[in-house]
């Protein structure tokens, strides 16, 4: 049976989906694919779209759609390689079309690490939540100590600033309205160098760069690793920041303070060069969180206005707190706190545990 039979997936370009259509059907034979079965998995901030479509013996893949030029796949199959020869759970790449962007992708289920998470904080399950992030920790551990990152991009001054500008254009002035003034914007510009020159200074390992809840899967082995395939070469406290403060789910910094003590012992242990005081560790963490959280709020705000995707809007608030947090704990970010205070008006994120 043709998967162009199929009538739940929309297309709003008929010639790719005419090719996706001819390499599913030739491909399925391989794999045993059951072409009617093809379903909308997931979409996320890209262009790119997941569906899952059923195989032989009651398993499942999932079929990646990467639509050149905006997307390409060749990062995704490169470091789904590095994180199997690193020892760790990602999608195995079955087939591939990477001048098309159509993969055909091992299944690695449908518990998102966000939504285990947040069940264990509704049923008050502490101890449950604290083994996913230690599984997770673990993965990391790992991940850096294992993966060659010599072929990754570099994350170098030049991209740490492009991020950075997303903020200024896309938050302040496009969804605030906001314009500021020569002053305004020499204390941003002073802020942005001093979070550059940290992120520089730290040693470099392979960075997910999005390392978060939403983007791991409970699996086994645990966790399962997605949306991989923007990684770096950069800043070795990146990933932690990511994991602890996260876009989706908040915790109190006590916990976030044990699980990054947790992770700087294992890589300490690992013969990873993080700082030797955890307090130097830490501060580094919060300033790579706070670059993170600036890019973020620019990146979601630009989601919202120019690519229709308003739903990340909904989650600026939890960011602000973030980076205020921070701005008001550390000398020399007191100009950038006030700048934050404007836009974020009276809104507030509370934490769990």
């Amino acid at each position: 049976m043709s998967s162009s039979s199929d009538t739940r997936i929309a297309w709003a370009d008929p010639a790719r989906a005419a090719a996706f259509h001819a390499w599913l059907d030739g491909i399925a034979p391989r794999h045993g694919l059951d072409v009617a079965s093809l379903r909308s998995a997931s979409s996320d901030a890209s262009f790119r779209r997941y569906f899952r479509i059923d195989a032989a013996g009651g398993a499942s893949c999932i079929v990646m759609d990467a639509p050149p030029p905006q997307e390409d796949v060749r990062p995704f199959v490169a470091v789904a390689a590095l994180l199997h020869e690193a020892g760790l759970n990602a999608p195995r790449v079955l087939e591939q079309d990477l001048e098309r962007g159509f993969l055909l992708l091992g299944d690695l289920g449908t518990q998102l690490y966000l939504q285990a998470l947040q069940d264990c904080v509704a049923r008050g399950d502490a101890a449950g939540a604290d083994r996913l992030m230690r599984d997770a920790i673990a993965a990391l551990v790992r991940w850096q100590s294992r993966a060659d990152a010599s072929g990754l991009p570099p994350y170098d001054e030049a991209l740490l600033a492009r991020e950075l500008a997303l903020f200024p254009e896309w938050c302040v002035a496009r969804e605030f309205g906001v314009r500021w003034s020569d002053t305004q914007r020499s204390q941003w510009d002073a802020a942005c160098a001093l979070l550059i020159r940290s992120a520089l200074a730290q040693p470099t390992v392979a960075v997910h760069r999005d390392y978060m809840p939403r983007n791991l899967m409970v699996a086994e082995p645990n966790p399962g690793i997605l949306d991989f395939q923007d990684a770096v070469r950069g800043p070795i406290t990146y990933d932690m920041a990511s994991l602890v403060r996260d876009a989706f789910i908040s915790w109190d910094e006590e916990r976030e303070i044990d699980w990054s003590v947790r992770y700087w012992e294992a890589a300490r242990k690992a013969g990873l060069p993080v700082a030797p005081d955890f307090g130097e560790f830490w501060r580094a963490l919060e300033w790579m969180g706070l670059q993170r959280h600036l890019k973020v709020l620019g990146i979601f705000c630009r989601l919202k206005h120019r690519d229709a995707k308003p739903a990340y809007s909904a989650d600026l608030p939890r960011f602000f707190a973030y980076a205020h947090k921070v701005a008001t704990r550390y000398h020399g970010f007191g100009p950038l706190a006030h700048l934050l205070e404007p836009l974020m008006g009276t809104s507030r994120v509370d934490a769990f545990y």
